[in-house]
Parts: C-alpha cells; structure tokens; sequence
C-alpha cells in the first residue's frame, strides 16, 4: 500500500477572488462566482485550489490585513458561502488550500484594539513593542519597503509597534504562548470546517530578536534582520505538530521569499517538522548587468538569466525530490506574469506560453497555475504610476525621471514588475467587460481580447487552454510524477531534461529563445512518441528543430 499523501500529485490553480468572476455587480470578485466557475477549473484537470485571503479585513493589504480569521469578508460574501465553496470543491473531488497571514494583523484586529489601551493590557504582548533608545528616533534603522521605518509610535504612549510591512499591518509576537495559543485554536477551527491546506505567508519573518540590533549599514531592511530568527523552527514545530494531530493530511505550505534550494530543503524535509512545502522568489535570477544602480533594482526590468535559471532548477530538482518535489510555478498575486515578462509575447505568445509551461510542470514538482496563465493572459498596462495606487511606483518614477529617464521608459519598466499588473480581471469572453461583470466598473484595469479568453480558446483545439489541459494531463501520469529527473548540458537558451521510471522514458526539449534551434537526438528519442508539441516543430530522422519558444516532449 503507497505511503503517498495527496498533495504529492497534486496541480493547484490560485485563484484571486478580487479577479475571478463578480456575481453582484459591483466590480469585485466573490465567492459566488468562484462556485460558478468550478466546473470550468475542474475540467482543466487540476485537483486543487488555493485561493487567496476571504477573511474579514479593512483591505488596505487586499485580505493579507485580517480583523477576523474565522469571518468571511462579505466583500466576498456570507459565511454560508465560505461553507458551501468547502463543500463544492470536495463534491468535484478537489482539495481547497487557504491563505493564512500569520505574521502580522490589521491594526483595527480587536486584539490590537486592546493592545493600544496601554502596557498592562493582556493583549499588549501579543505585538511587539519597543522604546525608542536616547538620542534615536525610532528602536531600530530598520526599514520597510519605501524606506520609512518599520516603526510607528503609539498615540497615548511612548513605544512603538513594529510592522516589517504596511504601518496598517502589525508583526505578531509569537513568542507569547497565549498568542500562539489562540492562533493554533484559529487553525483547528478552520481545519474542522473542511479546510485541506494553508499557505503560511511570510512565515519567515516570525521570529524576532527582541534584542532589536541595528541594521549594519546606516540603515537597512528589517526583513533582513527578521527573516529566519532563533525561534521560527520551534514555532513551526508547534505549529505542525498541532495541525497533524488534528488531521495528518494537511498540507503546509510557507511563503520564504528567499529561500534557496538548501533552506527549502532544511525546512520541508519530512522528519523535520517545520512545513510541507516553500513557495519562494529565488527561482527566477535576472540579469542586472544593465540596471541603473541609482534606481531600485527590483522595479526595472531584466533578462531572465538563463543560465543561472537552468542552475536554479537542477538545484531544486536534486535537492527537494521527496514527497512530490518541489513547488513549481511562473505566476502569483505578488509577481508580474512571467511569460509576460521573460517570453517574446509579440510575436510568439502563445508559444511562450506553452513552452514556459512545459518547462517548468513536467518536472519534479508540484505545478501551481495562476488563475488566465492557462488563457495566456498578460499582465495589463498602467499608464502613469498614480493608477497603481502603489506609493513605490510613484516614488520610482519621480527618482527616474530626475536621472532624465522619460515616461515611455519608465512605465515600461513598471509595468514589467509591477505586482498589481498581474491582478488583471478574468478574461471570460470578449464582451466589454469580459464576463466578469455585467455593468459594474471592474476594480482594476484589465484587458480586453478577441483570442485570448476562455470561449474562444475553449473552441480552438490548437489553444493555449487545449494546451495546457493536455500538459496537465500528461503530468498526472507517473512518468512525470515520479519519474527520476536528470538535465542534460546544452547552450544556454535550450532546456532539455528527462525523466525515467522503471522502463518508461521521457524527454523534455524547451528553446527560450526568438531563433529557432535544432538539436540532434539519439536513435532511442527520435524512435519515442511525440506526445506533446506547440508550434512548428518538427523531427526528421535524428534532427529535432524547434521553433523560436518551441517546445516538444518525447515518450518511449
């Protein structure tokens, strides 16, 4: 009898509700309409859902600032609503992953409502706070992501509380045993309600040394001095224990924006009971030999390095094998869309698509396809940085325009990474609103196409979509599953690997790359099935041409 838990073959889609499909007409994203669009998340063949935060929040963080995590926000819909997505997703045989913020709470949380009451409140410690020392005007030099201090001071005291992130989020202090207690209670009352998975996000900031160092530059991200504290592997102990005593099915899934594939590795390893699996950033080094040192690095676009990519992947593919592999994934709600960004989606779209996707889920893995990435969806275009309602963004474009940068320039570059780009409205159809909404204003910009959208693609069986449900499809067999993985050396632009189990081979032939490329193949692969190609390929005898972002995969 398998050992197997669930989640090692499991194919998640994310869902961001704000984006997904808008039932009552005001321009937002509810539950409602995700259960109208099961049956269509169902028949792409995946098995999972992870849905970005539903709980109660002011929505200055878009959910990530609960007020209530066991409240469902009703700009998403009433509590029956939560209750019947559970069972509608288990009736379609599907598993549902929630989003837990865990780090930190909205400042209007009724725990942080007593927590400003003063020092002798219960629920003080449940922050933390620090004192300013004499002759500084905050505890720390640290920073958040604009620059300003992670610290804000009270209005009826004299300390501070700290939030890495948001002044409007503050950092739980985990290292309270009836905070810890509490939050365990949270989780046992949403795992009894049906709830198959969490997402930790940025669980990696919860341990905080309350010795408080200074940054060593004259000042510097507090996130650097957070991440991975003293006491984050006994809090993820308790955490998992607890959970798996509950129900030892659950999956864990922690948000570690820079783990590399030796942390996710220490971390998810299954004697160690920290968490199942790491979703984490580092998987898409950029070539920044051309930025503008003078302008923050991560706001204007690069190359993906491609060389170091490849790196990346053999890393993670050789390192985390166990329980079904790593967390594999282009997009998410806190990036801009890849294919977008790395691929040529001028003149070979849907090739860039398709070929990023084979790439990346026929490895090892778990795949996580971001809600339209399997439409092509695009990321949308601002126009000038006020539409971002991004304070960041308009800080670059001031800073870049002073170095004599102009507008063209600039928003092309936030546009390339920009996150908010990415949260673009479904593309259902081409109506005006694109099924989405029906005479709503939707609450972000969004494009509107004749091709790519679910109807039309839906009716193309050479679509992106049609794609994507053959690549998934083939993923679920065990070749691809659990098959052994090995990458062959190749140029860089090329990415070719294979993967065996017992007698059954297979082989995986990617060109990242606008030329086309060929590749001679040995008697055994030219003798093997195609099984999966996008455009334009072909193999004559023993050569293999690819065309620009061409993708083919072998099976014998």
């Amino acid at each position: 009898m398998s050992n197997k838990k669930w989640w090692e073959e499991a194919i998640i889609y994310q869902i961001y509700p704000r984006s997904f499909q808008d039932t009552n007409d005001d321009g937002i994203g509810d539950i409602e309409g995700i259960l109208q669009r099961l049956d269509y998340v169902r028949s792409l063949g995946v098995n999972t859902l992870w849905v970005n935060p539903l709980a109660l929040s002011p929505q200055d963080d878009n959910g990530y600032d609960v007020i209530d995590y066991k409240k469902i926000d009703p700009l998403f819909g009433e509590q029956s609503e939560g209750k019947k997505l559970i069972e509608e997703v288990h009736k379609r045989g599907m598993k549902l992953i929630y989003d837990f913020p865990l780090h930190h709470t909205s400042i209007e949380h009724p725990w942080f409502k007593e927590a400003i009451k003063g020092k002798d409140n219960p629920y003080r410690d449940y922050y933390i706070w620090a004192d300013a020392p004499k002759g500084k005007s905050h505890p720390t030099n640290w920073t958040a992501e604009l620059g300003e201090s992670v610290w804000t001071k009270e209005e009826n005291g004299d300390q501070f509380y700290l939030h890495l992130f948001k002044q409007s989020m503050a950092d739980l202090n985990w290292d309270n045993p009836d905070l810890r207690k509490e939050m365990l209670d949270t989780l046992d009352y949403l795992i009894a309600k049906g709830i198959d998975g969490f997402r930790f996000d940025a669980f990696i900031y919860m341990s905080v040394d309350k010795n408080l160092p200074d940054h060593p530059d004259e000042e510097g991200p507090g996130t650097e001095m957070v991440e991975y504290g003293d006491r984050l592997i006994d809090y993820l102990n308790e955490i998992k224990k607890r959970i798996k005593a509950r129900n030892e099915d659950i999956l864990i899934i922690g948000e570690a924006t820079s783990a590399t594939a030796e942390i996710t590795k220490k971390y998810t390893l299954p004697e160690a009971d920290r968490v199942d699996k790491i979703i984490t950033l580092t998987q898409f080094p950029e070539d920044t030999s051309q930025v503008e040192d003078r302008l923050k690095k991560e706001l204007q676009w690069a190359p993906l390095d491609l060389k170091k990519f490849k790196q990346i992947q053999k890393e993670f593919q050789e390192k985390v094998p166990y329980t079904g592999g790593p967390i594999l994934y282009w997009n998410n709600h806190d990036e801009p869309r890849h294919q977008h960004k790395y691929g040529n989606t001028k003149q070979y779209r849907d090739n860039s698509q398709t070929m990023t996707a084979a790439l990346l889920y026929l490895q090892k893995g778990i795949p996580i396809i971001y809600y339209g990435e399997e439409i092509g969806m695009q990321n949308f275009e601002y126009t000038n940085p006020e539409q971002m309602g991004d304070q960041e963004a308009v800080s670059f474009y001031e800073e870049a325009e002073k170095l004599g940068w102009d507008h063209e320039k600039i928003m092309y570059n936030l546009n390339f990474t920009s996150r908010d780009t990415s949260r673009g409205i479904m593309q259902w159809n081409e109506s005006e609103k694109v099924g989405f909404t029906q005479q709503a204003t939707p609450w972000t910009r969004y494009n509107r196409e004749e091709i790519y959208n679910v109807k039309s693609q839906q009716e193309n069986p050479s679509s992106i979509l049609n794609f994507y449900k053959q690549l998934i499809s083939l993923k679920k067999t065990p070749l691809f599953t659990d098959g052994d993985y090995h990458m062959q050396e190749t140029k860089d632009q090329l990415v070719v690997y294979e993967r065996n189990l017992g007698d059954e081979k297979g082989w995986v032939y990617c060109n990242f790359s606008d030329n086309e490329e060929t590749i001679e193949l040995t008697k055994e692969v030219s003798e093997a099935k195609i099984v999966l190609t996008n455009s334009n390929n072909k193999v004559e005898n023993t050569l293999l041409t690819l065309s620009p972002y061409g993708t083919m995969v072998l099976v014998k």
